[in-house]
């Protein structure tokens, strides 16, 4: 498995779900970028910061609010090391994108040595082991073959069949059960024996926290990161968002509402 060391603090956040209508969520995450280059040692974003990537050469002409998105990543991985992790969202970000932003690719798992600690880090979609209807998609829309089938399609064609996924992936959600839609503890057990580690890091659950849990006798944890809104609130509800700091103290979550 391939293991990347870090000097910390290491900052770490996901699913953004950056899009064409997420005014407000780019607006706090491009400042969220700002200060990480300004306190961060290395950044890491595994997965989903946008709702959808149909291919790198949409970067070459992006519309506005792409640009704008991906200037600020491109600002921030100026000033310190950047990784950018593919999610089940963004999962066709390639090499030409990373190259573009002064960026690099994580790997879908990959271990993460800061100061005393190792963790496995993913974006944690691999762990919805109880959904096989998504995990038959995923294993689709992650082959070779098919990727390369989608990305000769124009950027129109693209685009539409994108939208068409997204609604259909939103009406089958709606009957699946939140315990189906969350990790398997036995897949999740099972990266923790492959790896080695007693920490794993993931997003796409949208359930920040850490979570305890004993593989082998072995008091492990669990910690997922937090998902980002802040142009859909209702109720007078917060902005929803945060990140992960990982130091000599080990990893703390931080939210937008609380940076401090």
């Amino acid at each position: 498995m391939n293991k990347i060391t870090l000097e910390g603090p290491v900052w770490l956040a996901s699913d953004v779900h950056l899009g064409q209508h997420t005014v407000g969520t780019s607006e706090a995450f491009r400042e969220f970028l700002k200060l990480a280059a300004s306190e961060a040692k290395a950044l890491l974003l595994p997965g989903d910061i946008f709702d959808a990537w149909i291919g790198d050469d949409v970067a070459v002409m992006a519309p506005p609010w792409l640009a704008q998105d991906l200037m600020a990543i491109k600002a921030a991985a100026a000033k310190i090391p950047v990784w950018l992790g593919r999610g089940n969202r963004d999962f066709l970000m390639g090499e030409a994108l990373a190259a573009g932003l002064g960026a690099r690719l994580l790997p879908e798992e990959v271990l993460i040595s800061v100061g005393p600690r190792t963790m496995l880090l993913s974006h944690g979609d691999e762990y919805c082991t109880d959904d096989v209807a998504y995990q038959q998609f995923r294993a689709m829309v992650r082959n070779p073959a098919w990727q390369a089938g989608f990305l000769a399609r124009s950027i129109p064609e693209r685009l539409t069949l994108a939208a068409q996924a997204r609604g259909e992936s939103m009406v089958a959600n709606q009957t699946k059960s939140s315990e189906i839609m969350d990790v398997n503890a036995d897949a999740v057990a099972k990266a923790v024996r492959n790896s080695g580690v007693s920490i794993v890091v993931h997003g796409h659950t949208h359930r920040p926290g850490r979570n305890v849990m004993s593989v082998d006798g072995k008091i492990c944890e669990r910690w997922v990161l937090p998902d980002w809104d802040c142009d859909h609130k209702e109720g007078g509800q917060n902005d929803r968002g945060g990140w992960m700091v990982i130091d000599e103290d080990g990893p703390a979550l931080f939210d937008l509402n609380r940076a401090d």
